[in-house]
């Protein structure tokens, strides 16, 4: 096919498309103003005060009914879905397959979990350490005497020493 047959084609194609789109656009704005003459009449010009006045009340009285149907409506609709919602949650239950999330790792120290989880305001601190008691170790008596161990032996020895023993410890 020669280039300038496929312009020409291209071109009959475009011109088609383009009348279309426009036919198209004419049905739509038809299609709205019978909409708008039937739903909408048309509002009568008041030519005194009085007039005006009571077409301002029956426009708040047609505005009023229509918020009540969309307020209904709406609240339908939530029903509506929470029902939806609480079905496939017992269906989900009846199957007894619950679907996991996939859950991420997330390094975090202790201080930056406390601090997300209980907000910038509060600074805490987790020092494990510093909430520990200080326990004193207690020195032994046999420890404190340092003294020759060969003479305590030579005290223990014979009887007279396991007396002296028994009478120190009672």
């Amino acid at each position: 096919m020669s280039l300038s047959r496929k312009n020409h084609l291209k071109s009959l194609l475009l011109q088609i498309g383009k009348s279309l789109l426009e036919e198209e656009a004419r049905e739509a704005e038809e299609e709205k103003r019978k909409y708008m003459e039937e739903n909408c009449p048309a509002l009568p010009t008041p030519g005194c005060m009085h007039e005006l006045q009571e077409l301002c009340r029956q426009l708040h009285k047609q505005i009023d009914l229509v918020d009540e149907e969309r307020y209904d409506m709406e609240m339908k609709v939530k029903k509506c879905t929470k029902e939806t919602d609480d079905l496939k949650s017992k269906v989900q239950d009846l199957n007894g397959k619950f679907k996991k999330p996939a859950l991420k790792r997330v390094r975090m120290s202790a201080d930056a979990m406390l601090a997300a989880l209980l907000g910038s305001k509060h600074k805490v601190s987790l020092d494990l350490r510093a909430n520990l008691k200080q326990v004193k170790k207690e020195v032994k008596e046999e420890e404190k005497q340092t003294g020759d161990w060969r003479k305590n032996i030579e005290d223990k020895a014979g009887m007279d020493g396991r007396k002296k023993m028994f009478e120190t410890e009672a």
